[in-house]
């Protein structure tokens, strides 16, 4: 009999920690506390995906400063 693999994600609505399981990500889910919906996904996809877009951010603000500079030296 095969094992499920679970991610814990926090339930939007009531705060909760639920176990979901892995065939589940990217669909969307009812917390069994709170009967709140949400979509599972694993936090740290999230994390990532959310540090990458700081990132892009932070090197096109850098890369707007270096711009300006070569243009106005001095």
């Amino acid at each position: 009999m095969p094992r499920s693999s679970y991610f814990y994600q926090t339930c939007p609505t009531c705060g909760r920690s639920l176990q979901v399981r892995v065939e589940y990500l990217g669909r969307e889910v009812i917390c069994r506390h709170c009967r709140g919906r949400l979509v599972a996904s694993d936090a740290d996809e999230v994390d990532a995906s959310a540090c990458d877009s700081e990132i892009l951010e932070r090197a096109n603000h850098l890369l707007s400063t270096a711009e300006v500079q070569v243009r106005n030296p001095g």
